[in-house]
């Protein structure tokens, strides 16, 4: 089979040091041949279609480096409550869903910080009740580290006054919310969805992160088993439009390494990571802190995955040639992953692997050095809403939370994305946070750290691409993917171009 030279004019971003710069590009195959001048490529090859796009910018293909893409998916027909500003606002919408959903029926959704309902606590069950009665509801606070559910569906899971705290988990009292593994109580007793709606879910998500310009992404597990499935069913019927990379919940290598699961470079789907949860978020009061903790009073958060387990079983993962990955937000949780990955470095070099944190979010200075040769997993688009949280709840972190520059001055690999549906994938509000360093309220946190939007782009391009280990992609030379963004500006309107 042949495939036909197409010749793309347009400015050309390439982010390769030695040609950082283009007229047009010549693609074939699904690769680039060449990058240069125009007339030398129509010499090069004179039968080449020529794609005009003169007027407009060309960069390596946007990735989103931190996304839960199947649940993200579901997320786009659920309840929406990014931006309400009370109880009173979340019952609405809760009425309102209710009116029109049968019965018994779950209403599901999330997007909510407990910080802007304008309470002194955490919000009740009873709150819902007054509006939804005769549904279940389980509602995801933003971070979707808590969630908060009603009566019903309290009953639905058996959870009562009297039901002790889960490990790593806590059960808030008056009941209504459940954090970290005390969601599962409440989760379990979902329906749960067919085959046939595990590919939908996968489907709408990655339709719509191909919508926005996103040529790959990287899925973070914490997530059904049936999520990856679905996606690798995608994969096989020829119908995915992203180039996945896909992290395993650290609870199931075991199982991975008995199947012969590894890495497996080479196709749209690729397993690459495995999982580990060092703590919760900020939003929920779960981060892990080191004293004095919260400003608040409020404590030094919640520890998941013990130190001991991510240096066990990320040496069974290094040993399969795949990535450990640890979500850390709080100062503890990234001293303590960064110790453990002092330990990993030896066996992860061997291998060419570069260790993983997800967020890196709030960092004691003495840290920041430390994160040399990692890479640092960074959505710079919440510093927006957690910023009056910062500043209320740890204002000693302050000049510390998501410090892009000084992590990426200190040798880590910066790679951008969204932790969708924690937020919607939406670039731009990365290009604003990590240039502009001010928050929803104006108000500016650490503007040292600072990036420039050329920095933007490689942390949502290039630097994905060396996470995952992908050579060929996030940047325009020879030998890469043809998988491009048009932009009118850096930071603009973008579409994919995969070739």
């Amino acid at each position: 089979m042949t495939h036909p030279l197409t010749i793309i004019q347009a400015q050309v971003i390439t982010l390769d040091e030695g040609h950082p710069q283009a007229q047009a590009v010549l693609v074939g195959g699904g690769r680039v041949l060449a990058v240069g001048l125009l007339d030398d490529l129509q010499a090069q090859a004179p039968r080449a279609e020529v794609l005009d796009h003169r007027d407009v910018l060309l960069t390596p293909g946007l990735a989103d480096a931190h996304i839960h893409l199947v649940m993200y998916g579901a997320s786009l027909t659920q309840l929406e409550l990014f931006g309400v500003r009370s109880v009173a606002e979340v019952q609405a919408r809760v009425a309102e869903r209710a009116a029109a959903t049968p019965a018994g029926k779950w209403i599901v959704g999330g997007g909510f910080l407990t910080s802007e309902l304008g309470l002194d606590g955490y919000p009740t069950a009873a709150q819902l009740d007054e509006v939804s009665p005769n549904h279940p509801v389980l509602l995801h606070s933003r971070d979707h580290h808590m969630v908060w559910v009603n009566s019903a569906a309290l009953k639905l899971a058996g959870v009562t006054e009297g039901t002790p705290d889960p490990e790593g988990g806590h059960i808030v009292h008056p009941l209504g919310c459940l954090q970290e593994n005390a969601q599962a109580l409440v989760m379990d007793a979902l329906p749960t969805p067919t085959r046939q709606e595990w590919l939908a879910h996968a489907r709408a998500g990655a339709n719509d992160m191909a919508q926005r310009g996103y040529v790959s992404v990287h899925t973070m597990a914490f997530e059904d088993i049936e999520a990856p499935r679905a996606l690798q069913t995608l994969a096989a019927q020829g119908e995915l439009p992203l180039r996945v990379w896909a992290c395993l919940p650290h609870e199931r290598l075991r199982l991975a390494r008995d199947l012969g699961l590894a890495l497996n470079p080479g196709g749209l789907f690729q397993w690459g990571g495995v999982k580990f949860f060092a703590d919760g978020a900020l939003g929920s009061r779960t981060a892990w802190l080191h004293a004095p903790g919260f400003a608040d009073g409020s404590g030094t958060g919640i520890a998941l995955d013990a130190p001991e387990l991510i240096y066990q079983r990320g040496l069974e993962a290094i040993e399969l040639g795949l990535t450990p990955v640890t979500h850390a937000i709080g100062d503890r949780a990234n001293t303590e992953v960064l110790n453990v990955y002092e330990k990993l470095r030896p066996a992860a070099e061997a291998r060419g692997i570069r260790l993983r944190i997800e967020h890196s979010q709030h960092l004691r200075p003495q840290d920041v050095a430390r994160m040399q040769g990692l890479t640092s997993s960074i959505q710079p688009m919440h510093l927006l809403a957690d910023g009056p949280m910062i500043r209320d709840l740890l204002p000693h972190l302050r000049d510390t939370s998501y410090a892009c520059k000084s992590i990426r001055d200190a040798g880590a690999v910066l790679a951008f994305g969204s932790d969708g549906p924690v937020a919607t994938p939406n670039y731009r509000d990365n290009f604003r946070a990590a240039t502009t360093r001010r928050d929803d309220q104006g108000e500016l946190i650490g503007p040292d750290e600072a990036l420039t939007e050329l920095d933007v782009l490689w942390a949502h391009t290039r630097g994905p691409a060396l996470a995952a280990g992908w050579e060929d992609e996030g940047i325009i030379r020879p030998g890469a993917r043809a998988a491009f963004t048009l932009w009118d500006r850096l930071g603009g309107n973008a579409r994919a171009l995969v070739m």
